[in-house]
């Protein structure tokens, strides 16, 4: 217990508490002292992320799993419209168990960020996240989402060189020679990418012309 003096939810420059801080580096013991000593779990920061959220970006399981057990709010947006679900999902494979688990709370799968992107945009683009993606796409949402410069989720992943989940999506029967609004196919990304020689080799076997 902390004694009376001492102010524990008080706030950085950032607009972040202890709690805050303690969720996102994933230190649950302290999270627990923390929540023990009534401190406002939902708080937000200055961008408006709650500990939940950094949590989630964070990859640890337990802190979200403890948080969600003191009823923070799932689905909460910060300031540019993402969710708890959309941060783990952008982390990649270090955040697989925390989007089963939000999943699991019936969070929303599909919500867009104030940019158009969705979850599985954000974890087509995140390093060895096919596991994510394969989440994401059991849980029914919009494989060829469209962010606002008209990149899907197959574009975010094809100028990675992510073949794996480029084969994901394309099983998911995706516009495999989408435009984005400058006119670039998926194919005209992988081969922009040092990267992306067996991406291009998957999208050239689509019989795809390579545009840019």
């Amino acid at each position: 217990m902390f004694t009376k003096n001492v102010k524990v939810d008080l706030r950085d420059y950032k607009g972040r508490t202890p709690l805050s801080w303690a969720a996102g580096e994933g230190h649950k013991a302290v999270v627990e002292l923390l929540l023990v000593n009534k401190v406002k779990a939902d708080s937000r920061d200055n961008n408006g992320q709650t500990p939940l959220s950094w949590a989630a970006e964070e990859g640890s399981e337990a802190v979200v799993k403890l948080l969600l057990q003191n009823n923070v709010e799932a689905d909460s947006r910060d300031n540019n419209g993402r969710t708890p679900l959309s941060w783990a999902a952008g982390s990649g494979r270090k955040s697989e168990a925390v989007v089963k688990l939000l999943l699991q709370n019936n969070v929303e799968a599909d919500s867009r960020d104030n940019n158009g992107r969705t979850p599985l945009s954000w974890a087509a683009a995140a390093w060895k996240s096919e596991a994510v993606v394969k989440l994401l796409l059991q849980n029914n949402v919009e494989a060829d989402s469209r962010y606002n410069n008209g990149w899907a989720p197959l574009s975010w992943a094809a100028e990675k060189g992510s073949e794996a989940i480029v084969k994901l999506l394309l099983q998911n029967n995706v516009e495999a020679d989408s435009r984005d609004n400058n006119g670039r196919t998926p194919l005209s990304w992988a081969a922009a990418t040092w990267r992306g020689k067996a991406v291009v080799k998957l999208l050239e076997s689509c019989s795809l012309p390579m545009d840019n």
